[in-house]
Protein backbone atom coordinates (compact mmCIF):
# COMPACT_ATOMS: atom_id res chain seq x y z
CA UNK A 1 0.00 0.00 0.00
CA UNK A 2 1.62 3.55 -1.00
CA UNK A 3 1.42 5.97 1.46
CA UNK A 4 -0.67 9.36 0.39
CA UNK A 5 1.28 12.17 -2.13
CA UNK A 6 1.93 14.88 0.76
CA UNK A 7 3.67 12.13 3.41
CA UNK A 8 6.21 12.00 0.46
CA UNK A 9 6.82 16.01 0.65
CA UNK A 10 9.88 15.60 3.31
CA UNK A 11 11.69 13.33 1.16
CA UNK A 12 11.89 15.36 -2.06
CA UNK A 13 13.89 17.99 -3.37
CA UNK A 14 12.72 20.87 -5.24
CA UNK A 15 14.82 23.09 -7.97
CA UNK A 16 13.49 25.66 -9.71
CA UNK A 17 14.71 26.96 -13.00
CA UNK A 18 13.80 29.52 -15.67
CA UNK A 19 11.28 27.60 -18.15
CA UNK A 20 10.60 27.40 -21.55
CA UNK A 21 6.94 27.43 -21.58
CA UNK A 22 4.33 29.62 -22.10
CA UNK A 23 4.24 33.18 -20.14
CA UNK A 24 5.67 35.75 -22.38
CA UNK A 25 8.10 37.72 -21.06
CA UNK A 26 7.45 36.03 -17.52
CA UNK A 27 9.51 33.02 -19.05
CA UNK A 28 12.55 35.46 -19.16
CA UNK A 29 11.59 36.53 -15.17
CA UNK A 30 10.23 34.18 -13.53
CA UNK A 31 11.00 30.97 -12.23
CA UNK A 32 8.59 28.98 -12.93
CA UNK A 33 9.91 26.08 -13.97
CA UNK A 34 10.00 23.15 -11.16
CA UNK A 35 12.85 20.01 -11.16
CA UNK A 36 12.16 17.13 -8.03
CA UNK A 37 14.78 14.56 -7.21
CA UNK A 38 13.44 11.40 -5.04
CA UNK A 39 16.36 9.25 -3.59
CA UNK A 40 14.74 5.62 -3.56
CA UNK A 41 17.20 3.85 -1.56
CA UNK A 42 16.91 6.27 1.50
CA UNK A 43 13.38 6.26 1.67
CA UNK A 44 11.76 5.72 5.04
CA UNK A 45 8.04 5.58 4.01
CA UNK A 46 9.07 2.10 1.16
CA UNK A 47 9.17 -1.53 2.31
CA UNK A 48 13.07 -2.84 0.81
CA UNK A 49 10.23 -4.82 -1.78
CA UNK A 50 8.53 -1.30 -3.11
CA UNK A 51 12.61 0.12 -3.38
CA UNK A 52 13.39 -2.72 -5.23
CA UNK A 53 10.46 -3.09 -7.70
CA UNK A 54 10.82 0.84 -8.35
CA UNK A 55 14.50 0.46 -8.95
CA UNK A 56 13.80 -2.24 -11.77
CA UNK A 57 10.96 -0.71 -13.48
CA UNK A 58 11.57 3.07 -13.35
CA UNK A 59 15.58 2.24 -14.25
CA UNK A 60 15.26 4.76 -17.24
CA UNK A 61 14.30 7.12 -15.22
CA UNK A 62 16.77 7.22 -12.73
CA UNK A 63 20.33 9.06 -12.12
CA UNK A 64 22.93 7.27 -11.59
CA UNK A 65 23.13 8.17 -7.93
CA UNK A 66 19.58 6.31 -7.72
CA UNK A 67 17.63 9.72 -7.63
CA UNK A 68 14.00 9.41 -9.26
CA UNK A 69 14.18 13.11 -11.65
CA UNK A 70 10.77 14.77 -12.44
CA UNK A 71 10.28 18.04 -14.21
CA UNK A 72 7.02 20.07 -14.66
CA UNK A 73 7.03 23.11 -16.93
CA UNK A 74 3.41 23.30 -18.00
CA UNK A 75 2.54 26.20 -16.33
CA UNK A 76 2.86 29.76 -15.45
CA UNK A 77 2.49 29.52 -12.09
CA UNK A 78 5.60 28.11 -10.15
CA UNK A 79 3.27 26.84 -7.67
CA UNK A 80 0.87 25.50 -9.89
CA UNK A 81 3.84 23.51 -11.81
CA UNK A 82 5.05 22.09 -8.01
CA UNK A 83 1.58 20.76 -7.71
CA UNK A 84 1.77 18.95 -11.65
CA UNK A 85 5.54 17.72 -10.63
CA UNK A 86 4.12 16.46 -7.39
CA UNK A 87 0.51 14.41 -8.93
CA UNK A 88 3.06 13.10 -11.46
CA UNK A 89 5.37 11.58 -9.44
CA UNK A 90 2.59 10.22 -6.89
CA UNK A 91 1.14 8.62 -10.51
CA UNK A 92 4.65 7.35 -11.05
CA UNK A 93 5.07 5.78 -8.12
CA UNK A 94 1.22 4.21 -7.85
CA UNK A 95 1.64 3.24 -11.44
CA UNK A 96 5.01 1.36 -10.94
CA UNK A 97 4.02 -0.51 -7.61
CA UNK A 98 0.52 -1.58 -9.23
CA UNK A 99 0.65 -5.50 -9.10
CA UNK A 100 -1.33 -6.89 -12.04
CA UNK A 101 -4.27 -9.10 -11.27
CA UNK A 102 -3.38 -13.19 -11.38
CA UNK A 103 -5.13 -14.85 -14.19
CA UNK A 104 -6.79 -17.82 -13.69
CA UNK A 105 -7.14 -20.22 -16.54
CA UNK A 106 -10.56 -21.37 -17.64
CA UNK A 107 -11.93 -24.33 -19.32
CA UNK A 108 -14.38 -23.84 -22.19
CA UNK A 109 -18.10 -24.96 -21.20
CA UNK A 110 -19.30 -28.59 -22.70
CA UNK A 111 -21.76 -26.94 -24.63
CA UNK A 112 -18.93 -24.26 -26.78
CA UNK A 113 -16.94 -27.35 -26.98
CA UNK A 114 -19.87 -29.90 -28.49
CA UNK A 115 -20.75 -26.33 -30.68
CA UNK A 116 -17.16 -26.03 -31.78
CA UNK A 117 -16.89 -29.46 -32.93
CA UNK A 118 -20.38 -29.56 -35.16
CA UNK A 119 -19.30 -26.88 -36.73
CA UNK A 120 -16.00 -28.12 -37.58
CA UNK A 121 -18.00 -31.50 -38.82
CA UNK A 122 -20.72 -29.38 -40.86
CA UNK A 123 -17.47 -27.51 -42.17
CA UNK A 124 -15.94 -30.74 -42.99
CA UNK A 125 -19.15 -32.50 -45.21
CA UNK A 126 -19.67 -29.50 -46.58
CA UNK A 127 -16.00 -29.89 -48.11
CA UNK A 128 -16.31 -33.59 -49.00
CA UNK A 129 -19.36 -32.92 -51.03
CA UNK A 130 -17.51 -30.84 -53.15
CA UNK A 131 -15.14 -34.38 -54.42
CA UNK A 132 -15.22 -35.89 -58.05
CA UNK A 133 -18.52 -37.74 -59.02
CA UNK A 134 -18.74 -41.21 -60.48
CA UNK A 135 -21.01 -41.92 -63.50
Amino acid sequence: MLPPADAFLPELQFQTSRSSGPGGQNVNKVESRVEVRFHIGSSQLLTDEQKQTLLAKLASKLTTEGELLLTAQEDRSQLRNKEIVVQKFHELLRTALHKPKARKATKPSKGAVRKRLESKKKHGEKKAGRGKLDF
